[in-house]
Order: C-alpha cells, then sequence, then structure tokens
C-alpha cells in the first residue's frame, strides 16, 4: 500500500490510486471466513453474499459485539459518519481486531446534486468508488423498478375498470376493486433530486392513454421497499411483506395492495437477488457490507438487518452506520431496527466536528458549494463551548438507550488544541467516552485512539432498552418521541394527520407496527433553521403514512419534502469521463 497525502489529492484520485493494490473480493471473503459458495462475485472488487447460506452454516456462532455510528446535528456538509465508520473498522484492524463494517449505499440525488457520495473520503473510504457510487449491483434500480411496476399495476386496473363494464372485466380475469383515484397511497420513484416532478398529472390524452389524475414522484429512497429491504429477514419474508404493500384505497375506504392488484411475485422477481448484501472493502483491505439505502430524515436511514446479522456472525466487532444525528438514525436504528432484529448493541459512535459545534454556537451559517467563512478555519473555542448543547442533547438520547456513548471528534487540521479541549470537557461531563480520530488523512493509523475506546465501551455493562414498548398506543408513541428526544413540549396534529391517526386506533394491527419518524435532520427540532438545542416548541405533524409491508407507521413532520430538489450548482457538473483511460472523474 502506498502512502497517499490526503490533504493533496481528491476522493477520487485517492480510490483510483488504491485500485493498483485492492485484493480481489475472493480473497476478502476468504480472510472473512466466508466459504466459495457464499459469495457471488460481481467483477473483480464487488460481490453479494448468500445470507442465508451464511447464517445456516454459523448460526451456532455467537454474534461479536454491535457498534452503531450515528452523529450530531450535521451542517449541511455532513459531520462524516460514513468516513469514520470505515476509519473505525480500519482502526479496529490495526488493534488486531477481527471487524467487519455496514454502510448504505448513496442515492443517485445526492451523488448528481451538491452533498456527493457516500463512500468516506480521504484514507477512510470504501471502494471501489465509481462502482460504489454510480449504481454499485443493482439494487437501487431493482427497488425503482419493483416500486413503478407497482404504479404500474394500479394505473393500469385503473384505467381498466373505468372504461369498462364488469361483465367486460370478468372476461378479462379482472375483479373492479374500486379504486379511489384521489386516494392513492404510494408515489413513482426515481433515484434523482428531481424537484418538477413532484406533483404530476398522468394520463393526457385518449381513454387509451390511461386514466387521467394527479400523481407524482418521490426519491427512490424514500419508497417502502427500500424499508422493506432493510428489515427483511430473508427472500420468503421479503415476498411477504411485499404483498401487504397499500397501493391506494377503494372508494369505500379499503386498502388496495400490491396483493389484490396481484403484482406483488413480480416485484419480489425484480427484487429477488436485491436482498444479498454487497461485499466490497476499505483502502485498507477490511471487509466492508454495503446494503440499503441512506436519507433517515424521510426514510428508515439505516444498512440492512441481514447486512449486520451475517457480519455479527462473521467478526468479533462489527460496526455499522444509521443515517444523520442520533435524533433521527439513532432513534430508528434502536427502537425500530433492534426492535426488528432482536439484535442488541455494545456501543454507540457519536461524530461531532467542530465545524459543526461552532454552527451550533452561533457562527456564521454554512452554505453547501459555498467557501466557509473563516470564524470555522480559525480559533473559536467560545463557539465550541456554546454549541456543546446539541451534542449533550446527542448524549442524552443515546445514554436514554441504555448504551454506552463514545464521542468521535473528527479532526480536522484546522481544528485547535483550546476548540478539541472544550469538546472533551464537555463531553466526559455529559457521561462519554471521547476519542479524537485522524482517520481521513491518515486512515486506519489515525483511528487508532477511537478503536481503543470503542472497545472498552463495548465493555461496559449492557442496559439496552427501547424508548417505548409497542403496547404504546401510536399518538404516545409519536409524543415519546417529540418529548424525550426532540426535546419539544408537545405535539399538534394537521386535520389530515388526525383523520389518519383515527383511522389507525380503529385498526388494531396497527399496534404492530413501529412509529418512523419523518423530519429535518438539520435541526434536532422541526424547523432546520433552529440550531443548538431547541425548546420551547411544539412538533407539527401534518401527515401519517402507512406503510404496513415494512412495518411502519410513518409521521411527517414540519414542512419535509419525500423529493429533494437539485440546485443551481449541482455536482454532475464536475462528473466526467476521461476517454483516453474510460475513468470516470469528478466524484468529489
Amino acid at each position: 500500500m502506498k502512502k497517499l497525502d490526503a490533504t493533496k489529492m481528491k476522493d477520487w484520485q485517492i480510490a483510483e490510486a488504491a485500485e493498483e493494490w485492492m485484493a480481489p473480493i475472493s480473497e476478502v471473503a476468504a480472510k472473512l471466513g466466508l466459504e466459495p459458495l457464499e459469495l457471488i462475485p460481481y467483477g473483480h472488487h464487488i460481490g453479494k453474499v448468500d445470507h442465508q447460506r451464511v447464517l445456516q452454516r454459523l448460526a451456532d456462532r455467537p454474534d461479536g459485539k454491535y457498534i452503531d455510528v450515528t452523529a450530531i446535528t450535521p451542517t449541511p456538509l455532513g459531520e462524516g459518519k460514513t468516513t469514520t465508520t470505515v476509519g473505525l473498522v480500519d482502526g479496529l484492524a490495526r488493534i488486531g481486531k477481527r471487524v467487519t463494517g455496514a454502510i448504505r449505499q448513496p442515492s443517485g440525488g445526492p451523488i448528481f446534486n451538491i452533498k456527493g457520495g457516500a463512500a468516506g473520503g480521504g484514507l477512510a473510504q470504501c471502494v471501489p468508488l465509481t462502482d460504489f457510487n454510480l449504481g454499485l449491483t443493482g439494487d437501487f434500480d431493482a427497488i425503482t423498478n419493483a416500486n413503478n411496476l407497482a404504479m404500474v399495476a394500479l394505473t393500469s386496473r385503473l384505467q381498466h375498470e373505468f372504461n369498462y363494464n364488469d361483465e367486460t372485466l370478468a372476461k378479462r380475469n379482472l375483479t373492479r376493486l374500486s379504486i379511489d383515484p384521489n386516494n392513492v397511497a404510494m408515489n413513482w420513484v426515481i433515484d434523482f433530486s428531481a424537484q418538477a416532478l413532484r406533483n404530476i398529472i398522468i394520463g393526457i390524452g385518449d381513454k387509451m392513454d390511461g386514466f387521467m389524475m394527479r400523481s407524482g414522484f418521490a426519491i427512490t429512497v424514500s419508497s417502502e421497499i427500500m424499508a422493506i429491504l432493510a428489515v427483511a429477514k430473508d427472500i420468503k419474508d421479503l415476498r411477504e411483506r411485499i404483498a401487504k404493500i397499500v397501493v391506494a384505497y377503494s372508494t369505500s375506504g379499503k386498502p388496495i395492495t400490491t396483493g389484490d392488484l396481484e403484482v406483488a411475485g413480480a416485484m419480489t422477481a425484480i427484487l429477488h437477488k436485491a436482498i444479498y448484501p454487497n461485499l466490497l472493502q476499505t483502502i485498507e483491505g477490511n471487509p466492508v457490507f454495503v446494503h440499503a439505502g441512506p436519507f433517515a430524515n424521510i426514510a428508515l436511514g439505516q444498512s440492512s438487518i441481514v447486512a449486520d446479522r451475517i457480519a455479527l456472525k462473521l467478526g468479533d466487532y462489527h460496526v455499522t452506520e444509521s443515517g444523520f444525528g442520533a435524533d433521527i438514525g439513532f432513534e430508528k436504528f434502536c427502537n425500530l431496527k433492534c426492535r426488528m432484529s432482536g439484535l442488541t448493541p455494545h456501543a454507540a459512535v457519536i461524530v461531532a466536528t467542530i465545524r459543526a459545534l461552532k454552527m451550533h454556537g452561533g457562527g456564521p451559517r454554512v452554505v453547501p458549494g459555498a467557501p466557509l467563512d473563516s470564524a470555522y478555519t480559525a480559533s473559536h473555542p467560545e463557539l465550541v463551548e456554546r454549541g456543546m448543547e446539541n451534542l449533550i442533547a446527542h448524549i442524552e438520547i443515546v445514554r436514554k438507550c441504555g448504551i454506552a456513548p463514545v464521542v468521535c471528534i473528527n479532526h480536522f487540521h484546522t481544528d485547535s488544541v483550546d476548540e478539541v479541549a472544550a469538546v472533551r470537557r464537555g463531553a466526559e461531563a455529559a457521561g462519554a467516552r471521547v476519542a479524537v480520530s485522524k482517520h481521513w488523512a491518515e486512515g486506519g493509523a489515525g483511528a487508532i485512539e477511537l478503536a481503543e475506546v470503542v472497545t472498552e465501551a463495548c465493555n461496559d455493562k449492557s442496559e439496552f432498552r427501547f424508548l417505548y414498548s409497542m403496547e404504546t398506543p401510536i399518538r404516545q408513541r409519536i409524543e415519546i418521541i417529540a418529548r424525550e428526544v426532540y426535546g419539544a413540549d408537545g405535539v399538534s396534529f394537521a386535520p389530515a394527520a388526525e383523520k389518519k391517526l383515527a383511522e389507525l386506533i380503529q385498526d388494531t394491527a396497527t399496534l404492530a407496527l413501529g412509529v418512523c419518524m419523518v423530519k429535518s435532520h438539520l435541526s434536532i427540532s422541526h424547523d432546520p433553521t433552529a440550531k443548538g438545542r431547541p425548546r420551547g416548541f411544539t412538533l407539527p405533524v401534518r401527515d401519517i403514512l402507512l406503510y404496513r409491508g415494512a412495518g411502519l407507521v410513518v409521521p411527517v413532520a414540519g414542512d419535509i419534502k419525500l423529493m429533494p430538489g437539485t440546485a443551481s450548482d449541482p455536482a454532475f457538473r464536475r462528473i466526467d469521463v476521461d476517454t483516453n483511460t474510460g475513468r470516470v472523474t469528478g466524484l468529489f
């Protein structure tokens, strides 16, 4: 492995250099302990893993230590959770631990927009970078196509029911479902940030061009099918969950599912390979599973349960990633993912940057694509101290679930000794261990302190607990999350949300569903402009979605969209292909 200088190279240049020493994926798999038939190669450096074979073979092997990586409320530039996850994997390997990682596959929305991909950064990356960010093994394409096939089935059925009487429908082997075109529960999806598709009219033309109605697109990662992929335990469970997806409602209010539309089998056929986790490697050659998607603000935002289950059997330590801050990703990790998987975490790493703490302390606005204000590169420990209230809130969220918190200061070269000392003092006073990690600049060698502190935390006596029981009514669960996690005084429900909540209460089966909140990731509250630790607010829930297949009730708080927008200076303007070598350039 060559010595690379992260301060003088772009991420894609580092990843390209790493290709010179990347091990074949078969070697990574063998080192991990996978047998040949458990690996399904996709080229030289990527593979899928047959999790059912692995879990059956290793059923009696005890699980390793389970570590979640979360963060404080990020700036729009992010806190570096994936970079930290990869760095921690390499750091644990450096101190002799048998370790695996699990991160989420990036969405095309941020890749071609402002934020970029999600392979990590600097010397703490998952490779190969280009394949990782541009489709990988096709899981997101499969999710997009399966989702849209359900919409094809729905809109086709609407057209036929509108144009034909019952006798004609019977001749075509169809029964009338009496679909209400004004009560459709699904959107079309596409994996780009395409605000122009949020609200559309379809079926314009004559009667053979479809039923004319309002419709719209969401981004692929917000699809219920993405959530199903994250929580399904095997192909049988996947098929059963797909059949429960509510696509629309009848004119009498009856749910119409993909099973009713007789499309669930075909959707599962599209997805049957997507349920296998993808296996890649870090720059230092350590195994990383990549499965399921990001955006914990509008989705589950977790790496998949199947990836975690096989990784815990294969390694002594497993590091998994949750989206955005502890108020969103970690809360869902604990109360949804761990409840569904039955897995018990041992520690949680809260990633914090000096930059974000300064922002929460009253620093100038951070704008994606614009140069940072000098306040973020000069030493201002007073800003850091004022911003510590945000970090302390996230430490308290982790501790409420009985998990040992470790604050990782994701170190930048501009961070001063006084600023780092301020974070250490405040975090330790709040009951967290603290480590400074330089994984971006130094790879695993820079994450040794973090690795050692995390292994200490994993040895703490575990007192893991959920914030609420499944016997707690849905409304009360929403209120508990709002008060205990976000710090709200209470919850207000818009009329549309009240109506849906009343319907949920009438259906006792919904009590078995988890609560997956949708809200801004840029604040602990619903208001993205409210930094630090907001207080004295009421959480406004404007809508409630029902994901029966994923097993989730989804309250939507504030003015958040399920389809992001593309900015004026998106990343796609700088992505290209070197026509001499065929290599992709400009991937941040």
